[in-house]
């Protein structure tokens, strides 16, 4: 089970590190992050889905993102 999450959760975070690199004249540009989906709560949803197959369970996990990722890493499935 945790292969099957880190795996993928290693190649986003490779990826999104290899395309932050500086532009043209060597500045890093200023990245500006706003409202929405971010990856913590795509992952924290998926995982709530395939583990609970409940709606209601989904969203409140993805309301927390990241703390049930780490959450569903340490407590083993069911």
């Amino acid at each position: 089970m945790i292969k099957k999450i880190i795996l993928p959760l290693f190649i986003c975070i490779l990826f999104m590190a290899c395309n932050s690199g500086p532009n043209d004249n060597g500045y890093m540009q200023p990245v500006y992050i706003g409202p929405g989906v971010g990856l913590g709560t795509i992952i924290a949803v998926v995982i709530s889905w395939s583990r609970n197959k409940s709606i209601l369970w989904a969203i409140i996990h993805g309301i927390l993102g990241w703390l049930y990722v780490i959450y569903a890493l340490i407590v083993k499935p069911k």
